[in-house]
């Protein structure tokens, strides 16, 4: 018996179409990156890009649990001495699409490889998106 083993351009990916609403951030990004991965086909290969696209609408409608959306600090190095920072809830208001890409982001492989799965990710805060001629499915996850 032999192991399959995929190869560059074997698999076809596929488009899918995420709603965040009223979704937890934690339980969605890794629904996402698993499918960004190739994780959900039996022909999953750890070095080759076997993912799918994802498109993530109503990103603004994501929850987090807790006292999140104001304790949870969002912190990046600017090239000058200190470091900027800003709470989930002002990020919110500022780019809501940001905080479920930075959470996948972390989710995904830290290589050449995480960073073509990264690509295939595209999130928009309203509920339109310019991704209609690829036809992507809807899915949905278990809340």
């Amino acid at each position: 018996m032999k192991t399959y083993m995929a190869k560059v351009g074997e698999v076809e990916p596929q488009w899918w179409v995420v709603d965040a609403t009223d979704t937890v951030v934690g339980r969605i990004s890794s629904e996402i990156a698993m499918i960004l991965m190739g994780k959900h086909r039996p022909t999953y290969t750890p070095h080759v890009d076997t993912g799918d696209h994802v498109v993530v609408i109503n990103a603004e409608k994501a929850e987090f649990t807790g006292k999140k959306w104001k304790q949870k600090m969002y912190r990046w190095y600017t090239g000058y001495q200190g470091l900027r920072s800003e709470t989930a809830e002002h990020r919110r208001e500022r780019r809501p699409e940001l905080i479920l890409e930075e959470a996948i982001r972390r989710m995904l492989p830290k290589s050449r490889l995480g960073r073509v799965m990264l690509s295939k990710l595209k999130v928009y805060s309203g509920h339109e998106h310019p991704h209609q001629a690829q036809k992507p499915q809807p899915i949905t996850f278990e809340k």
